[in-house]
């Protein structure tokens, strides 16, 4: 098994310098761009029927706090995993 596999069957992956800074702000991406699908389509949704105006903003919220949760659980992660 190569050095890499058996790394990672070990559990113990070691991340040395600011590359925990750098994995943070990629995984930032992804909850960012979530969060301007999520708006994005809100508005279109509120312009196109207003009536259901608290119901879709409900669903905004809920999948904000979806996406933002993600990149929380980003941040906490170079804290439970630090460098060492």
């Amino acid at each position: 098994m190569s050095a890499a596999l058996q790394t990672l069957a070990a559990g113990t992956v070691n991340i040395q310098g600011n590359l925990a800074a750098i994995g943070y702000g990629l995984a930032a991406i992804g909850p960012g761009i979530g969060v301007g699908i999520v708006f994005g389509n809100g508005t279109q949704a509120l312009a196109r029927q207003p009536e259901a105006a608290g119901l879709i903003r409900a669903n905004q919220i809920l999948g904000f706090a979806l996406c933002e949760a993600l990149a929380l659980i980003g941040l906490v992660m170079g804290f439970v995993y630090p460098a060492k």
